[in-house]
């Protein structure tokens, strides 16, 4: 029976994805006096970005991703990025095995599985590359155990549908790194949100729509709610709102009129997925092999042929290949994109279109493409690939950021963003990739961010370092807490190490 809202509440969490339920899982372990509510305008959770086919459920580690380390005019490689990333992941990890060895998640192999991650190159340039990223990654201890092979008997043992086929004069290069995994975020949405609706002081609202958010001058929050059955109208006073809402995340920013979230926009990026569940060739492939992403593409158009795990079935899925769509939400409205304009964003949004052409461009020729053009990108990852066993599938909607900049007036931003207000009531989430991976991180900086006090007075410090064992190390830095911290999640999550 669901629960009544409660006209006072302490935390109000908007969009029921894996970063509400990551953040609502930290607070509640900190403070589980707390009372919070969920509010989410479909009918369950995770369904959205959060969807396992609705992603690559890569646990982004960067491990694979060469978007993440650029080269230098030098000739070396900037891995700064996949650093960070990869240790950042590392913060997940620790609090789903926290909440494993505390029976709130059963079984991990409920939403993660062990899959290794490779980065594939063809080409001399591309190889030198390669070889390049792999000599300073393997050097560092992040990444001590990353191989690297560019010979084919080897590739076919490791990744064989990437090498039946293919010209045996052809050149390619790979490394690997066998500490990856497959994550099925829906499957671990849904976890996160059982555990804490077995809480005290936790409520979650399904077909109910958050259509206004008012600051009063006590500082709290009214948050107008709007059940989607009945149509009836409720408003529910909040002390602190995450909005964590996916492409809704802007057209809720502006209605809160904080002044930090002035000037910002949003432009959407649709995607398309090729689909295998033919199990015979499914269990053939056990990798997640990432390529390169052409010039001008923004991250999340990075092809790659995936080992997918969920509900117990495997399946491969290879993509993704980019379209352009006005919505905001994969079960949003047209007029999203127009709706979302103000007269302190058309600015910065005019700026992006007369500068920035590299992601329209890339846009046009995508949707421009051929089903015969986009199966052929597929074949250069698997070259016995057949059409017929392969469908197409609509991905998510990704919403990337446009923000003002003081020099160029506006700027397009790949990666995820936090805007909250000044008196730290009002927190927003933005953007896209990498998102689901690192939604621990993301929340660790909301709780650094908006709840510095209860850390250092309340105790909340101590309980977060029983969760996190790592808070406060810089496992870039700290080799040997770096190793053992992955060998003890590994072990819980039943990963390989």
């Amino acid at each position: 029976m669901t629960k009544p809202i409660a006209e006072n509440i302490d935390v109000a969490l908007i969009g029921a994805g894996i970063m509400s339920a990551t953040l609502g899982t930290f607070l509640k372990e900190l403070e589980p006096n707390l009372n919070i509510a969920v509010f989410e305008r479909l009918n369950d959770c995770a369904q959205e970005s959060s969807h396992p086919w609705n992603n690559a459920g890569t646990g982004h580690a960067a491990n694979c991703e060469m978007n993440y380390t650029p080269p230098n005019p030098d000739g070396t490689v900037d891995i700064s990025k996949a650093l960070e990333v990869n240790t950042e992941f590392d913060l997940s990890r620790q609090l789903w095995s926290y909440l494993v060895t505390k029976g709130k998640i059963k079984n991990p192999r409920d939403f993660i599985h062990p899959c290794p991650h490779m980065s594939f190159v063809s080409g001399a340039d591309n190889i030198k590359f390669l070889q390049q990223r792999f000599r300073q990654m393997s050097a560092h201890h992040c990444y001590h155990n990353m191989e690297y092979s560019d010979d084919l008997k080897q590739i076919d043992e490791w990744a064989p549908l990437v090498v039946e086929g293919r010209d045996p004069d052809e050149k390619i290069a790979v490394t690997r790194v066998v500490t990856g995994a497959d994550v099925d975020y829906g499957a671990l949405t849904h976890l996160l949100m059982a555990q804490l609706s077995e809480q005290s002081g936790f409520s979650i609202h399904y077909k109910h729509e958050v259509i206004d958010v008012t600051q009063t001058p006590d500082g709290r929050w009214n948050i107008e709610i709007k059940n989607l059955v009945t149509h009836e109208k409720t408003i529910t006073s909040a002390k602190f709102v995450f909005v964590g809402a996916g492409g809704r995340a802007i057209e809720l920013l502006q209605k809160s009129e904080i002044p930090e979230g002035k000037g910002y926009g949003g432009f959407p990026v649709s995607g398309i997925w090729l689909r295998c569940d033919d199990e015979q060739i499914a269990a053939r492939h056990h990798a997640k092999v990432y390529g390169k992403a052409d010039k001008g593409s923004p991250p999340m158009s990075v092809p790659h042929l995936d080992t997918r795990i969920i509900g117990g079935k495997r399946s491969l899925l290879f993509g993704p290949y980019a379209g352009f769509s006005s919505k905001f939400l994969k079960h949003g409205s047209y007029l999203d994109l127009f709706d979302s304009i103000r007269l302190n964003n058309i600015e910065p949004m005019l700026e992006i279109a007369k500068d920035d052409w590299s992601l329209a461009e890339y846009l046009v020729g995508q949707v421009l493409q051929t089903s015969a053009h986009q199966f052929s990108m597929l074949q250069k990852f698997y070259p016995d690939a057949q059409r017929e066993d392969w469908k197409e599938v609509v991905a998510g909607q990704r919403v990337q950021i446009i923000k003002p900049d003081p020099v160029k007036k506006g700027v397009l931003e790949f990666g995820t963003e936090l805007i909250t207000s000044a008196d730290k009531s009002f927190t927003v989430l933005m953007g896209a990739s990498p998102g689901a991976s690192t939604a621990a991180f993301i929340a660790l900086n909301i709780l650094k961010t908006c709840f510095d006090d209860q850390l250092e007075s309340d105790g909340w410090k101590a309980r977060l370092k029983e969760i996190i064992p790592t808070y406060g190390i810089d496992l870039k830095q700290d080799a040997k807490a770096c190793l053992d911290i992955r060998t003890a999640t590994a072990k819980v999550l039943q990963l390989d190490n």
